[in-house]
């Protein structure tokens, strides 16, 4: 048994860690972390100061036991990350191995090289309680908000849902965005350009003032026909851009998104990667510091591969207010490696050489330009034409990476012709086209990571899991929005003649954004209404300040807890007078012409839907009539919904014709989108619309599900319901009801049917899923 015991959160951790280190050292993973508190009930007892009740997951017992028998006689070395989160992993594992964290040595390093491995052996401290204290903090607000929350969400608006803190805020800024496109009213102007002769070449210039109204248009570009063009000057500026800095956790998020196309989630569980096998340094940091070593190798790469001018020693400041979490940047441990054999996984490699060039590119020199400026006298009229130009003289840090600052890409402009002033400019033709205003974009991943940076709310650790969490519980969805057609009007100038044409464009179109559902519309509307503090920007951004004095020991943590419980528990208690309808966002659409009964829109047990009739609803004899539901049209929330889709709604299903068979095949739509259903079979038609879709191609995506469905079949017994089908984790037994496994070594094909049925008669009951419903 080896004298020295270190534990890691991961296996790739672990076996990077194990190279580095000697035989006298064992290192082992924990596999994240050991102790939590439980899922059900709170476990916080708030009446004595909110000491949390911890619990060994039960996934994590046997490694516990493990461990524990690893560590006896042996020196312990705790490793984890060097964040608030590594550092509650290390005092959960002192807790679970009856270790004491004041005595027991922890290791923390910001990159897996020898060096700093080595380094960090040499100078062991202990669990920083300020830290564990800080997580432990967050941990405890998150649950007593989630615990007293959610039910209130399933009392009055849906079962199932829950709230968090930074994610109800992440969820309103969408919410907000949405809602500001839906009420934007975009005006027009128009934009002039001139494209004219200079010399041998072509020069194009642009009006700086637009013009509101076709008529004043129209009206330029008939008083500049018998104009003369002169150069009335021409200024020439040296310009300079500068690189980024190196990558900080929400940086890199952004570039990837904006570079790669990769989600905030895959970007960071490929750097978690890179992290583990020693190639980047961690991945969780808002700091832009380089380290002095890190500075020298990366001017040494750049010269011998660029040459000495291309370098220019820099230092980054954080800005980011409140940053903790780690010392450095994010940055590759070796300057020297050959890019192109980093790793063998292309998400890794891609990701990789990106936090290469912008860690290398922010220590080489910047790119100087030069910037023309030439301004366009016209006889006839009062305004000039500008022209502008700009040439790179020196391509510096632009010769490796160019950052995206913005959603916008940075484009150079172009080199304007030989120009002086009072030069003569022939008119070649003008055009005014009409051009709209464009609201706010709508939020990708990227952009809503950086807007929650801006707004000092989450940390480094939170972003990747806030934009999942809001995703998963389905409150957004991330997709496409096809554009709109709207007129565009256009005048050209050619030859002395003024034409008008009439266009069209495309505008509102949209790829890979993030949309909120209807589910998420009324969550935030009535956390906005009844829970203010919550989701108020300014408060969430204090509670993170607070996190950040208690890991700095400025506050103790269960102080900070009690002042946020006792007003927020006293309107959790006020929220149990609001209307389930209310909060529900029921409206009444209209009666339906038909029955004189309400149709109302409603959130269900299964979602957004619409309503004909109400529960209490009888016949002339005194009867019970059920009401009838429908689902909403695809593509609309449960505010936009109006009387006349909900009547199109109840014409569903819509009966298109017979299987050859003689079975009845009806369109409708469903809670997992629209389908065709005949007798007990169903199949999907997406992205076909119920109302549209022609018996000829329902017939031929039947014929595609029976097909489909008879691959999954090995073997069927005629005239009974048991049958041995090919399933997601191997072959099975069924009977409709239960599934039974199929012993091993045994072919599927051979078991006949008594043997099914024994094993059926053996296998337990599938257990029902149950929704509970409060009201």
């Amino acid at each position: 048994m080896s004298k020295n015991l270190v534990i890691v959160e991961s296996p790739a951790k672990a076996k990077t860690i194990a190279g580095f280190l000697g035989k006298d050292y064992a290192v082992e993973a924990s596999f994240g972390h050991v102790r939590d508190l439980p899922k059900s009930g709170m476990s916080i007892d708030i009446e004595h100061g909110f000491v949390p009740t911890y619990e060994i997951s039960p996934d994590k017992k046997k490694r516990i036991t493990e461990l524990k028998k690893l560590a006896k006689g042996a020196t312990v070395w705790l490793a984890s990350d060097e964040d608030r989160e590594g550092e509650a992993i290390s005092w959960h594992l002192c807790q679970a191995l009856n270790l004491d964290p004041k005595t027991t040595k922890r290791i923390a390093f910001h990159e897996i090289t020898k060096t700093a491995i080595d380094r960090a052996v040499a100078n062991p401290r202990h669990v920083d309680q300020a830290l564990v204290d800080a997580q432990q903090a967050r941990r405890v607000l998150d649950r007593l908000v989630g615990y007293e929350l959610s039910p209130i969400l399933w009392k009055k608006i849906q079962a199932g849902l829950s709230a968090g803190r930074v994610q109800s805020v992440a969820v309103r800024l969408i919410v907000e965005r949405e809602r500001e496109i839906e009420n934007f009213t975009a005006g027009s102007a128009f934009k002039v350009t001139a494209e004219f002769t200079a010399g041998d070449d072509k020069l194009v210039a642009e009006l700086p003032t637009r013009f509101k109204t076709d008529a004043e248009a129209r009206q330029f570009l008939n008083d500049i026909v018998p104009a003369k063009f002169a150069v009335a000057d021409v200024e020439t500026k040296p310009a300079s851009r500068k690189p980024a800095p190196p990558f900080t956790t929400s940086t890199l998020q952004q570039e990837a998104s904006r570079k790669l196309g990769f989600s905030v989630r895959q970007t960071m569980v490929l750097a978690q990667r890179l992290y583990e096998a020693g190639k980047i340094t961690y991945m969780r940091t808002d700091s832009v510091n380089l380290s002095e070593l890190a500075i020298e190798s990366a001017a040494k790469q750049i010269k011998k591969q660029f040459g000495a001018n291309y370098y220019q020693e820099r230092e980054f400041k954080t800005k980011t207010a409140g940053a903790q979490e780690a010392h450095e940047a994010i940055r590759p441990t070796h300057f020297d490696a050959d890019l192109a054999t980093v790793s063998k996984d292309k998400g890794e490699q891609k990701l990789y050489e990106l936090i290469w060039k912008r860690t290398v590119a922010s220590q080489m020199a910047d790119a100087r330009l030069e910037r023309t400026t030439a301004t366009i006298t016209i006889s006839t009229r009062p305004e000039q034409f500008v022209a502008k130009g700009e040439v790179v003289l020196f391509d510096g840090f632009l010769k490796l990476y160019l950052a995206h600052e913005s959603d916008e890409d940075l484009e150079e402009e172009g080199i304007l012709p030989p120009l002086k002033a009072g030069q003569d400019l022939p008119l070649v033709k003008g055009d005014a086209t009409q051009v709209y205003d464009r609201p706010k974009p709508r939020y990708t991943e990227a952009s809503l990571v950086r807007r929650l940076e801006e707004m000092g709310i989450g940390r480094p650790s939170t972003y990747a899991p806030t934009i999942s969490t809001i995703q998963d519980r389905e409150y957004v969805e991330k997709g496409d929005l096809e554009g709109k057609e709207r007129p565009v009007k256009r005048f050209e100038l050619i030859g002395g003649n003024v034409t008008e044409q009439d266009t069209f464009e495309n505008y509102g179109a949209d790829r890979g954004k993030l949309f909120p559902t209807s589910v998420g519309m009324l969550v935030s509307d009535f956390l906005v209404k009844h829970f203010p503090a919550i989701v108020d920007y300014d408060f969430t951004k204090k509670v993170e300040e607070e996190f950040d004095e208690i890991a700095d020991g400025k506050q103790k943590w269960n102080k900070m807890i009690a002042e946020f419980y006792g007003p927020f528990h006293k309107t959790v208690e006020a929220a149990e007078d609001i209307s389930r309808q209310e909060a529900a966002g029921a409206r009444d659409l209209g009666k339906d012409p038909a029955t004189g009964k309400m149709i109302i829109a409603r959130l269900g047990r299964y979602g957004p839907m619409v309503q004909l009739g109400e529960a209490t609803d009888t016949d002339k004899d005194g009867n019970e009539v059920k009401p009838k539901f429908a689902p909403l049209p695809q593509g609309k929330r449960l505010d936009e919904v109006t009387l006349e889709d909900a009547l199109e709604m109840f014409k569903l299903p819509r009966i298109i014709g017979k299987t050859p068979d003689g079975q009845e095949i009806g369109a409708n739509f469903g809670r997992f989108g629209p389908y065709v259903k005949w007798g007990s079979s169903y199949v999907s038609i997406k992205p076909d619309d119920p109302f549209t879709i022609t018996l000829e191609r329902a017939l031929q995506l039947i014929a595609e599900k029976q097909k489909a469905d008879a691959a999954k079949h090995i073997k069927a017994f005629e005239g009974t319901s048991v049958a041995i089908m090919n399933g997601r984790f191997g072959p099975y037994i069924t009977d409709g009801k239960k599934n039974a496994k199929i012993p091993k070594d045994t072919d599927p094909a051979s078991i006949e049917l008594a043997q099914a049925q024994e094993l059926l008669a053996a296998a337990p009951l599938r257990a029902k899923r149950r929704r509970i419903v409060k009201s």
